[in-house]
């Protein structure tokens, strides 16, 4: 085949729907495209009329492998870029139908004329390519179907080239990460939390990991449980992921002593609330992210939510609230979770665990019973007891 499809148009969504701030999307979009192409052959990036070209030098898997983790493209379509001339779209568009049904099928064109210098319509375009695709291709290879076609074989005739392509790679969709905000998500190791903070990145929110963990009764197995998540997070979010690794230990030590067992976990998801806000509140960050969904343990009913969540005024978001455990299994195997998560190495929240937690806690209850803690000293020992790393998308840990 002559021609080559040697460009990748990045096509993306929403991004489009955003008025006068559309190009701080957009810009934001081609820099994380860029951060997530950082060692291979460079190439440059462009961005025109509402489309973003990626160059392919020969590394078309690997590109487009990166190009799907890349939150903020709705498709990536394979392009033959030539010339603007009738004659060599046809040839090209004949080229690219037959690499994508090289067996034969059903096919419609699809043309826009964005440059209107351009001296043929956008349907004089289509009816040409469609009928020099008929004149040349074999007798009943391929027939043309307007409504369920199996691929449609697009012609955008630019300002700087003629662009065919037929069919698209899915994306990750959403908003480029760095867009909405900054947030700190409590991950656990189990199977939500990372689920979670990858919703979380797919609008934008740049993301904070803190773990609660409880050495000498969890291993550091646990940790790296964890920490191998934020790696395969920090794949999806293109830039390090920073956990906080507070040491609970002594917290959980002053609960099962101080307080009745069916508590436990209630006061004990309370002070992992107010450490999660001090975090936050430290590194700018505006939420805090929980994989919890409603009903699926003792702490996650709404008696339990409602007195758990009064220690903090900062927004408490949990994307998986109305998800049942199946279909957040299916979305921890498609991201690449899942087998981490279930590796057996227990995380804090099974220390001390009760035999029958409190399942409708009352508030005043909670607060009666903390009263008997010194609250604030014992955060205050947390949080100068936590280890701060920047985990990468390679695995390289950076203590900060």
């Amino acid at each position: 085949m002559e021609t080559t499809q040697n460009l990748l148009m990045i096509k993306y969504g929403e991004i489009g729907l955003k008025g006068k701030n559309k190009s701080m999307f957009i810009n934001r979009l081609v820099r994380n495209i860029e951060v997530a192409l950082e060692g291979l052959e460079p190439r440059k990036v462009s961005s025109e009329m509402g489309r973003i070209m990626v160059p392919v030098l020969g590394d078309m898997q690997e590109v487009t492998e990166r190009l799907q983790r890349v939150f903020g493209i709705y498709a990536i379509c394979p392009v033959a870029a030539v010339k603007k001339d009738l004659g060599a779209v046809q040839k090209a568009a004949l080229e690219v139908l037959e690499a994508t049904l090289p067996d034969g099928g059903s096919f419609k064109v699809e043309s826009r004329r964005a440059d209107k210098t351009f001296p043929m319509t956008s349907p004089e375009i289509s009816k040409a390519v469609g009928g020099y695709i008929f004149a040349q291709a074999p007798d009943g290879k391929f027939r043309a179907d307007m409504r369920r076609p199996e691929y449609t074989l697009n012609v955008e005739i630019r300002g700087e080239a003629a662009y065919i392509y037929c069919g698209s790679l899915p994306g990750a969709k959403g908003m480029p990460v760095g867009t909405g905000g900054r947030a700190v998500v409590m991950l656990s190791g189990g199977i939500d939390s990372p689920v979670a903070a990858w919703m979380a990145m797919k609008r934008g929110v740049t993301v904070e990991a803190v773990h609660f963990e409880s050495f000498p009764f969890t291993s550091e197995r646990a940790k790296e449980k964890v920490l191998d998540l934020a790696q395969v997070l920090a794949g999806w979010h293109n830039v390090p992921v920073k956990v906080h690794c507070v040491h609970f230990t002594d917290i959980q030590k002053a609960i099962h002593t101080a307080c009745p067992e069916e508590y436990g976990i209630t006061i004990m998801r309370r002070f992992m609330f107010r450490l999660a806000e001090r975090i936050a509140r430290k590194n700018a960050a505006l939420a805090i992210y929980t994989g919890e969904s409603v009903g699926q343990v003792a702490s996650q009913t709404l008696e339990s939510m409602y007195t758990i969540n009064n220690v903090t005024n900062m927004p408490v978001l949990r994307p998986l609230i109305g998800f049942d455990k199946e279909e957040i299994v299916e979305r921890a195997q498609r991201i690449g979770t899942f087998d981490i998560s279930i590796r057996p190495y227990e995380d804090c929240c099974t220390v001390f665990l009760p035999a029958h937690p409190k399942i409708k806690p009352r508030l005043a209850e909670a607060k009666e019973m903390e009263r008997a803690l010194d609250i604030e000293a014992l955060i205050e020992q947390a949080l100068e007891n936590t280890e701060t790393l920047l985990i990468g998308p390679d695995g390289a840990i950076d203590k900060q």
